[in-house]
């Protein structure tokens, strides 16, 4: 997959992310969106060098998500997975949102980039159409889980008086769903328990959902051909969409190259020292106050990519004392002063990454 000739030029609002993004990707080709991304955000000078268009898929990929669009809902299981909303076929248009979604997807997977989304197992099964089994069902729908489970395991001959049919509410309405032609007709036996569970944990998982799935593989097949999505396993989709959430600090450190330090400066060994010292999730901030994202590629840090391809994170010697940190996402760079104590330097990142957070921007880039 290499990108086309010229720019896909994306201008978009931080406060209309969501609605802008929908509004700039429907309205281009899917060849437009195979051309190096520039995505501008309104009010904020500076180019695009890489940076800015991984921060923004990255955030735009928070919104998708987020359970109060209902686009999407969290599983059963937990409130960080998430899995297609079968109410979303109330939501106007619904059908084109997930096409917008699909080709967010494949932008991601095109160019290189992370979204910050969790699926459930089954959804990547689903896009390289694999068979569900009967587990996967636990974390969208745990109680029906453990029916199933017993019905298998046990002879429910002259225990249960069930039909090929499912029962489920749909806008405040019961509704009986047949799970094959005629399914109301044909009683639930022994023999035939292993064809009724099949097929009820496929309604369940893909069947409700299948008209939002459709669009959205419409959307990603514009930009990831089918045989290349084939090439990967569910486990290999999951990292290539989301890169993985857990950071390897030898591999950060071994994968680092520096510009006015060198890796023994007592600067650099506070700075690995504070990294391994901070929770989880402030490293993640700080890994995407650096990059863009706060995801790490499948082949871990040897594989980020910069602006023109895989590029090394780089801490660079820059500023002093009064400084915090910056950062040029495009390179992968980030700007350390030469700090005098642990605390300050500690203090300083800290600083420059809630700032951030915040939404006053701390990037060299602009």
């Amino acid at each position: 997959m290499r990108a086309l000739p010229g720019k896909c030029e994306i201008k978009v609002r931080r406060y209309r992310m969501l609605e802008d993004s929908y509004g700039a990707l429907m309205a281009l080709t899917a060849d437009d969106l195979k051309k190096k991304l520039m995505v501008n955000f309104e009010g904020e000078d500076g180019l695009d060098y890489g940076g800015v268009s991984r921060e923004w898929l990255f955030l735009l990929s928070q919104n998708i998500f987020n359970p109060s669009y209902e686009l999407f809902e969290y599983s059963t299981h937990d409130n960080y997975t998430v899995q297609i909303n079968p109410t979303s076929v109330n939501i106007p248009d619904y059908q084109t949102y997930f096409k917008f979604i699909g080709r967010c997807l494949g932008l991601a997977i095109f160019h290189f980039h992370f979204l910050d989304a969790y699926f459930l197992p089954s959804f990547y099964k689903m896009i390289l159409g694999k068979y569900v089994p009967l587990a996967d069902l636990e974390a969208t729908n745990a109680d029906l889980h453990r029916s199933l489970v017993w019905i298998m395991d046990n002879d429910i001959t002259d225990i249960i008086d069930e039909t090929f049919t499912f029962t489920e509410e749909r806008s405040g309405e019961l509704m009986t769903i047949e799970l094959k032609p005629g399914g109301e007709g044909i009683p639930l036996t022994e023999e035939n328990k292993q064809e009724f569970v099949y097929l009820l944990v496929a309604y369940q998982i893909s069947g409700r959902v299948k008209e939002q799935f459709n669009s959205l593989m419409e959307g990603l097949l514009e930009l990831i051909p089918r045989d290349l999505l084939n090439d990967f396993d569910e486990h290999e989709l999951e990292l290539l969409i989301g890169g993985t959430s857990e950071i390897d600090i030898d591999d950060w450190k071994e994968f680092t190259d520096y510009i006015g330090y060198e890796k023994t400066n007592q600067v650099i060994e506070w700075f690995w020292q504070c990294v391994r010292s901070w929770p989880a999730e402030r490293r993640s901030s700080l890994l995407q106050f650096a990059t863009g994202t706060s995801r790490v590629p499948i082949n871990g840090f040897k594989s980020l990519q910069g602006s023109d391809g895989p590029r090394r994170f780089t801490i660079e010697k820059s500023g002093d004392q009064q400084d915090v940190p910056r950062s040029h996402k495009c390179l992968n760079r980030l700007e350390l002063p030469p700090y005098q104590d642990y605390e300050r330097l500690d203090w300083k990142l800290q600083f420059a990454i809630q700032i951030e957070l915040q939404g006053f921007r701390l990037d060299a880039d602009e």
